[in-house]
């Protein structure tokens, strides 16, 4: 009998193709999101949503530790957007959302953060 391998509970539930187990991030919105990407994408397989949608999570739970590592910096134990900000401009990897975090502190109108990525 196959035993299971070093990553395989990794993935959302276990494989790769997904076709088992909950997905945390919307699949149609991230297959919505990659066709809008570029008048050349027109077909998609169905694993790649899913490959996405993972890493989308584990960029999420990264971003949110070293935030959370700032708001500990502060004392306090409510994470806060400026806390995000900092954790962005302390991270070299980080360094593609500088411009959206720094505009985000001045964003006065209330328009949502990805309006800016589709002008």
């Amino acid at each position: 009998m196959r035993q299971p391998g070093m990553y395989s509970g990794m993935l959302s539930g276990g494989g790769i193709s997904g076709r088992t187990g909950p997905h945390l991030l919307p699949l149609a919105r991230i297959k919505k999101i990659m066709k809008k990407s570029s008048d050349d994408v027109k077909m998609i397989s169905g694993e790649a949503p899913i490959v996405f949608s993972k890493a989308c999570e584990l960029f999420i739970e990264e971003i949110t530790r070293r935030s959370w590592m700032m708001t500990m910096q502060g004392k306090r134990r409510t994470l806060h957007k400026e806390d995000v900000a900092s954790a962005v401009m302390a991270t070299d990897v980080f360094d593609f959302l500088a411009t959206l975090v720094s505009d985000s502190s001045g964003n006065s109108q209330g328009t949502p953060p990805t309006a800016a990525l589709e002008q």
